[in-house]
């Protein structure tokens, strides 16, 4: 028989072929295919090192190259305001593309936009950033991210984003909706088949403010390596001021079973 490891590393290839073949949304969002791996990390096929932002106003296929900041792009701290290494139009897919460091402000989608088999090696101020209005949809479907001293994912704009087959760690927050922008609306976040790996100290998969009426929906979370529960699934907000954990049936909906430990 079969070694649970081997068995694991067969799923996780799939995985990665099915993202290069862009299957589509639905097939992964309702097929249950297993996630991405947080230990089988593609190898870039080159490197390119970005000096100023890449504006893509069509979908684009990097074929797995890394791109990582340089010059006034040489940023993977914190600090407010970064510009991104890629800035995506309004309804453009981005496949296949390695973010390496330092990953600066990392992506901006401008409008609804689809990021495909995107990994970030390093996450600098944020790992992508969605700023579309109320209509916009974003998927980010397979990859993974890793070395986020603060958010993954940062909802600025309005609208939803569905993340499905994505692996995380070393992380503080996966997900959070901005509690402090100067136009605010209500969002929604949905994750479907997410590895995470704790790191043994306090993160959270989503920050939502309930105070304006945002919504996670949390299915097939896998944390590995949290004995002591460190990780929180769904943390809750007035803005910026932090008012409750846990699951609900109005702004964070999902149920233990939907959450695995191993």
């Amino acid at each position: 028989m079969a070694s649970a490891t081997s068995v694991r590393a067969r799923r996780h290839t799939l995985t990665g072929a099915l993202a290069t073949l862009g299957v589509s949304v639905g097939m992964i969002m309702t097929t249950g295919a297993p996630s991405a791996s947080a230990a089988t990390w593609p190898t870039p096929t080159s490197s390119q090192p970005v000096s100023a932002t890449i504006t893509l106003n069509a979908s684009k296929d990097y074929g797995m190259q890394r791109l990582y900041g340089s010059g006034a792009l040489g940023g993977g701290d914190q600090s407010e305001d970064q510009q991104p290494i890629l800035k995506l139009a309004d309804g453009v897919t981005l496949k296949n593309v390695v973010i390496g460091a330092p990953g600066a402000d990392g992506i901006h989608c401008m409008g609804s936009c689809t990021l495909q088999n995107v990994w970030w090696e390093d996450v600098g101020e944020d790992a992508a950033t969605f700023r579309g209005g109320t209509g916009a949809t974003y998927h980010v479907i397979g990859g993974g991210a890793k070395k986020a001293a603060d958010k993954v994912f940062q909802h600025n704009g309005g609208g939803t984003l569905n993340i499905s087959n994505f692996a995380v760690q070393e992380f503080k927050t996966l997900y959070r909706s901005c509690g402090d922008c100067s136009t605010q609306y209500t969002r929604k976040v949905n994750l479907n088949t997410i590895e995470v790996t704790g790191t043994g100290t306090t993160a959270r998969l989503v920050g939502i403010n309930v105070n304006r009426n945002d919504v996670a929906t949390l299915r097939n979370i896998t944390i590995y390596n949290d004995a002591s529960r460190k990780v929180v699934p769904c943390q809750k907000y007035n803005n910026n001021t932090a008012v409750g954990v846990g699951p609900d049936s109005t702004n964070c909906l999902y149920s233990t079973s939907d959450i695995t430990y191993r």
